[in-house]
């Protein structure tokens, strides 16, 4: 049977053994957090390899990411070949004020245009400065981490594995070739 008041006692005692503690908060602008490798902060825009499929935008739940281009005619490349038409884009913006960080323009990108950036202080005083355009977006991408390397023990993508056969496969022939011709040069003399 417990004694009237001990439960308040116990309480005292736990209030007491905080208050000797030091405490373990981090003051936030003097000292950076500890991120975890891939957090999500902000989204990054490699340009170059934009093509403006239009994929990031189609896929958005929250429809923040506007994207404008047009179509411009590209040269042929060879002499007698046809003219191509390619798309330029103009306008890539996100509204940081609508994004839900999902992911799902990243992850859906297949020409690697988007990328998470650790990045998280882009407050403002204005919400329409939220919407980021292109040129601020390329200028977070000097904060994107490098991607972990890969585990020594995983099978070789395949696309490597496959441009690997096809260079052997080359030079084994450069090389029977050049016997060939070494020895029909030797023949001859």
């Amino acid at each position: 049977m417990a004694l009237p008041g001990s439960g308040l006692a116990k309480g005292l005692a736990v209030t007491l053994r905080t208050m000797t503690r030091r405490s373990v908060t981090a003051h936030y602008p003097d000292v950076q957090p500890e991120l975890p490798p891939r957090s999500r902060g902000v989204i990054g825009l490699l340009e170059e390899n934009c093509t403006v499929c239009m994929l990031c935008a189609r896929e958005c739940p929250d429809w923040c990411i506007y994207i404008d281009s047009h179509k411009e005619t590209v040269p042929p490349a060879t002499p007698g070949g046809r003219e191509r038409s390619r798309n330029v884009l103009d306008r890539f913006a996100i509204d940081f004020a609508l994004c839900m960080y999902c992911g799902i323009c990243v992850e859906v990108c297949p020409f690697d245009a988007l990328f998470w950036s650790p990045e998280f202080e882009y407050a403002e005083t204005d919400i329409r400065d939220l919407t980021h355009e292109r040129d601020r977006l390329r200028e977070w991408m000097w904060t994107v981490p490098a991607p972990p390397p890969l585990d020594p023990a995983a099978e070789e993508p395949k696309e490597i594995a496959a441009a690997r056969k096809a260079a052997e496969k080359q030079q084994r022939e450069a090389e029977s070739r050049e016997a060939r011709e070494t020895e029909a040069r030797e023949g001859d003399t």
